[in-house]
């Protein structure tokens, strides 16, 4: 008898993720969702600027976006989030502030936890970020467990 291995490799999960959005395409959704907060629309020029890319790079991955209903964009255009593209942006940064917020609270550096979590962030199922999310609302419904934890 023969058991299955739920082993699997890195491109094994990747592949068993029912997710259209690549690592990717997830870090120019997150930061059109930033830049659109304060400003309703971005540009092809500030988006590669503050992803520190090439703006043909931003312009690929922006007309992916829209053919999946995230983003309107036309070329020489601005670009605006659809509610769709809102709803999965406001997660994006949510994912991104809940993650860093945990690195920071178990005492990790703050310019390391920065770069760990743009690693981490991409890779967690949600019930991980659901379970680290509500990590983070004990430790500040418990300050002196914090403090505990910070000074280690």
């Amino acid at each position: 008898m023969t058991m299955k291995n739920e082993f699997y490799t890195y491109r094994g999960y990747q592949i068993k993720q029912d997710e259209k959005l690549t690592v990717s395409m997830e870090d120019y959704l997150e930061m059109i969702y930033r830049i659109c907060l304060n400003e309703g629309y971005t540009r092809i020029n500030q988006l590669a600027d503050n992803l520190n890319v090439k703006a043909s790079s931003a312009s690929k991955i922006v007309q992916k976006l829209a053919a999946l209903g995230l983003v309107k964009y036309e070329k020489y255009s601005i670009i605006q989030l659809t509610e769709k593209g809102k709803d999965k942006g406001r997660y994006l940064l949510e994912r991104h502030k809940t993650i860093e917020e945990f690195l920071n609270n178990i005492g990790v550096k703050k310019e390391m936890a920065f770069r760990d979590t743009e690693l981490l962030e991409h890779h967690l199922s949600k019930e991980t970020y659901e379970r680290i999310s509500a990590v983070n609302q004990f430790l500040k419904d418990n300050p002196d467990i914090l403090e505990k934890i910070r000074s280690i």
